[in-house]
């Protein structure tokens, strides 16, 4: 889809800020929960795109105008970069507003800018029916797309996403079965390609070019350099050869498929072990007892890292009892498909009755995680527990150490209006990953699969899964 140009505000900090910040349109700073913002760390800024909004030029917070200097014309435009010069000379007193148009680097970091989105935030949900993407499909991918930006970084070790090589490390469990899908994937001819075989083509060439840049070895990767050698890379002889003409090549353009190589099917070849790790840990369900209140708490993605909590509203639940004069409390919490087995300190933060936040120690149990602990109402002595029912009873979950702390209430209202948005964003990407692309004629190709809203592989093999979501 093409897209128009767009005013570019370029301003400069007060006081004695002198970063720079880079504007689209009349955005401001960047407002909504950080679940909903793309953000890539690059040399000598960092940039940001709306998730819910056009992957478009980024905004961008340019705190190095040396360093972002590499880029800034690349993404931005010289105009752009012309700009944020004069701006950090002092030379441009008043916002300065210049006219831009996307440019290839700036579609390249957005699909990698919302790539590293999906591996933090991507809400996996057995409860919502969202699932959960391959880790190591996707962390492959990421590698291809961080190698295609490298003109974004530097080599100052202040930018983590600036990560190939451990992300090809990471990862290459996957190489195989992503070489396995390019041979069963609709095969290119002089006149048709498939979308699906330029991305798997382009995604497995960048891999094995920033292996070798980074001299790593290993055997999936010495399978990966035989493979580009002797079957991606386009046959020479054949390629370039005129007498090739469209009467014979209609058979192979009829079906695209690799002779002798059945199509595979990605939801397969990419498929996770069936069910949960079994964990021995958490105890058993209370049965004692009166039930007095039972309720559902807050998922705050924010609270936890990616990978331990199912990703739905509904995930955190509680009951309350009444065991004689005492009141306890018992909290699940569905764990996420790939959540840890143990060693994973994770806690339920519960408040009764507008009182004092206290913490629940958790532990798995199957595909949950759970854990239960008397209930201060915070009543005052002469108060009977009884003369309080239901109590009002606030629940949350979190791993200490990594949480930022409960967002305040007009926040938290906010926070879950946002989390709705991102699963119906979610649910309309699988709907389009899932409708697989078919050959198309090369003189009038559509959208590219490199555009930032196209579906990652790793969506793809999701969308064509047969588990029971």
């Amino acid at each position: 889809m093409a897209r128009g140009p767009v005013d570019v505000h370029v301003t400069r900090g007060g006081g004695d800020d002198r970063t720079i910040a880079i504007r689209i349109g009349t955005a401001a700073v960047p407002p909504g929960s950080a679940f909903t913002w793309a953000v890539l760390d690059v040399a000598g800024a960092v940039l940001a795109w709306p998730v819910l909004g056009d992957p478009g030029l980024p905004v961008a917070e340019v705190y190095d105008v040396g360093r972002a200097q590499q880029w800034l014309w690349a993404v931005y435009g010289e105009g752009v970069a012309d700009a944020v010069q004069a701006c950090a000379e002092g030379e441009l007193a008043e916002p300065h507003i210049v006219t831009a148009d996307p440019t290839a680097l700036a579609d390249s970091a957005a699909r990698l800018g919302f790539g590293h989105w999906v591996a933090r935030w991507w809400p996996a949900s057995y409860a919502d029916a969202i699932p959960a993407l391959q880790p190591d499909l996707l962390g492959l991918e990421l590698a291809a797309l961080t190698h295609g930006c490298q003109q974004l970084f530097d080599g100052e070790g202040d930018q983590p996403d600036d990560c190939v090589a451990e992300l090809i490390e990471e990862h290459q469990a996957a190489l195989d079965p992503l070489i396995q899908w390019w041979r069963g994937a609709p095969q290119p001819t002089s006149r048709l390609t498939s979308p699906l075989t330029s991305q798997l083509g382009s995604v497995l060439r960048l891999i094995g070019d920033a292996a070798d840049s980074a001299g790593l070895e290993g055997a999936a990767l010495r399978r990966l350099r035989s493979f580009l050698e002797l079957e991606l890379e386009p046959d020479p002889e054949l390629g370039s050869d005129p007498e090739l003409g469209s009467e014979s090549e209609s058979e192979s353009e009829r079906s695209l498929s690799r002779p002798g190589v059945a199509p595979i099917d990605p939801g397969a070849l990419f498929a996770r072990p069936d069910g949960y790790a079994l964990a021995a840990g958490g105890d058993p369900p209370a049965t004692g007892g009166r039930v007095i209140a039972r309720g559902s708490g807050t998922n705050d993605w924010r609270r936890y890292p990616p990978g331990f909590v199912d990703a739905s509203e509904t995930a955190v639940s509680w009951t309350a009892r009444a065991l004689g004069a005492r009141r306890q409390i018992e909290v699940e919490v569905v764990a996420h498909v790939t959540a840890p087995a143990a060693g994973a300190p994770l806690v339920a933060e519960v408040r009764a009755n507008d009182g004092h936040r206290n913490r629940v120690p958790l532990a798995r149990r199957d595909d949950v995680w759970t854990g239960r602990a008397d209930l201060g109402l915070g009543l005052g002595p002469d108060v009977s527990a009884d003369a309080v029912t239901p109590p009002r009873i606030e629940a949350d979950v979190l791993l200490p150490g990594f949480d930022p702390g409960p967002a305040p209430a007009p926040e938290a209202r906010t926070d879950r209006a946002d989390r709705d948005a991102i699963r119906a964003l979610v649910r309309r990407r699988l709907a389009t990953a899932a409708a697989q692309p078919g050959p198309y004629d090369a003189e009038l190709p559509p959208e590219s699969p490199s555009t930032p809203s196209a579906p990652f592989l790793a969506e793809i093999a999701a969308a064509t899964t047969d588990d029971d979501y």
